[in-house]
């Protein structure tokens, strides 16, 4: 499905995990960077409220549908894509990466998160090499000087694949500007994986995600942070469903922004 956002025109391009999983190793292969962004209601939201955001999101590469609305919208669009969690896309492109000889970078949350993290992925996963971890100071600006740093460090330790773990609209901004900066580099923005994997946070348990409840277990375990998220998620919904059913009819066009 396309979403219309702003003056861009934003679709999930890639409808699964062995898809995307396919595409990642040809990058590989020939040398090129790329940026995987993870789509979800609170991105859209925030999309409604930012150029910045529609700027970096549209200059992601490779888009999976990461939340089970944004799969319903695909298919009532009569474009039927897969549910591709962010979390759930680091062991895949790990174990890929580790195929392909590619060194790894962590970047993002804690130092106590990188390090746990980075244990348990080079258990699971033999031959990865997680050759940088990064855990920039609260308040890091993804656009700054400071980000050039943090790629220039990336590159000397030889990363190729980089997991960014610092929330939306930080990761995808600091993907964006990556593919201008070290083109050859890969992002992978993933918000919370890290840390579920350093079990530093807790992530649903899989019953609630089969049932796709894991907002509603998010927000209970964190009400004051989470409850106006999700409203402002809920919000949205309408008119996307709107422009869904617009979009069937007209044969799998993307609406126009205005419906958004």
């Amino acid at each position: 499905m396309r979403f219309g956002v702003g003056e861009y025109t934003l679709q999930v391009n890639i409808p699964s995990q062995a898809l995307l999983l396919q595409e990642v190793t040809r990058r590989f292969s020939a040398g090129d960077g790329f940026a995987v962004a993870t789509l979800n209601l609170d991105h859209l939201v925030k999309l409604s409220q930012s150029d910045v955001f529609q700027r970096a999101y549209a200059a992601q590469d490779l888009v999976v549908a990461d939340g089970n609305p944004i799969v319903w919208l695909s298919r009532l669009a009569g474009t039927p894509v897969e549910l591709v969690p962010g979390s759930e896309l680091i062991v895949p492109l790990a174990q890929r990466a580790a195929a392909s000889g590619i060194d790894v970078g962590l970047v993002g949350t804690t130092e106590v998160a990188l390090a746990k993290a980075a244990v348990v992925l080079e258990a699971e996963i033999p031959g990865l090499s997680i050759v940088a971890k990064i855990a920039p100071a609260m308040g890091f600006d993804p656009v700054s000087d400071g980000a050039d740093e943090i790629f220039a460090e990336l590159d000397v330790a030889g990363a190729r694949l980089v997991f960014l773990a610092l929330g939306a609209p930080k990761q995808e901004c600091l993907a964006a500007r990556g593919r201008e900066v070290v083109p050859h580099m890969g992002f992978a923005s993933i918000g919370a994986g890290l840390d579920f994997l350093a079990g530093t946070q807790t992530r649903a348990p899989v019953w609630v995600r089969k049932l796709a409840l894991e907002w509603l277990w998010r927000m209970l375990s964190n009400p004051g942070r989470l409850f106006w998220r999700y409203a402002q998620c809920f919000g949205i919904l309408p008119r996307h469903l709107v422009a869904a059913l617009r979009q069937r009819r007209s044969g799998g066009q993307p609406p126009h922004p205005r419906d958004i």
